[in-house]
């Protein structure tokens, strides 16, 4: 029986693309830029800075220029985090109808823990989960499993009681690493160039609500 269900963040959980997006327009007019259109940036989101900063500089890690943009980047997204990250519609109701089946949820995400924990605040929902894991929690965020498998430590359970909701194929990787049972949250950050149908999930879901017609199916 899955005991609990552990989300990525970004993209899954929450919808924090808008303010991804205005940080990095705000970096991209600072540096006499025009902004990029949201349907543009949504679909990297899921990325995080490395991703941003390609699609709004063509700036990568191994370029001299990346830690600068990659700081600036952070310091704009550290003062917006907050402002137009809701969850996901009907995502609430999940969380709501998980807690009536005792089973437990948390976060595991590559996001830092500066960025994560006061975006679980405004939330309201720091106190509720019974994991949060961050991309910093480990020496190795995802693909690799160990996120996963400190998420499992800490709520007592094994992989195999877990499930994962993600919509990035990083995170289907990292949970069938840890030997967890795994699926791509369709509603999510996906690019034209993702192909979901090839990551080896145990489905491709469309809406939260089927999360709870999975756990039926596999009670």
């Amino acid at each position: 029986m899955i005991r609990a269900v552990l989300f990525d963040l970004d993209g899954t959980f929450a919808d924090t693309a808008p303010d991804l997006g205005l940080a990095l327009n705000l970096l991209r007019e600072s540096y006499g830029l025009l902004p990029l259109p949201h349907e543009t940036i949504r679909p990297v989101a899921s990325h995080g800075a490395r991703g941003l900063l390609e699609l709004g500089f063509g700036s990568a890690p191994e370029q001299d220029d990346f830690n600068r943009l990659r700081n600036e980047f952070l310091r704009f997204y550290e003062d917006l985090q907050h402002r137009h990250s809701p969850l996901f519609p009907g995502m609430p109701e999940v969380l709501q109808q998980l807690r009536g089946q005792n089973r437990l949820w948390g976060i595991v995400t590559n996001k830092p823990a500066r960025f994560t924990l006061p975006l679980m605040q405004a939330l309201g929902l720091a106190d509720d989960a019974a994991t949060v894991v961050s991309g910093d929690t480990c020496a190795q965020p995802k693909p690799h499993p160990a996120p996963m498998l400190h998420a499992c430590n800490e709520m007592g359970l094994t992989p195999e009681q877990c499930l994962y909701i993600g919509d990035a194929e990083r995170d289907i990787e990292a949970a069938h690493a840890a030997g967890m049972p795994a699926l791509v949250a369709g509603w999510g950050y996906l690019s034209k160039d993702d192909q979901p149908e090839n990551w080896g999930a145990d489905a491709i879901i469309a809406q939260p609500h089927d999360i709870l017609s999975y756990l039926l199916a596999h009670d």
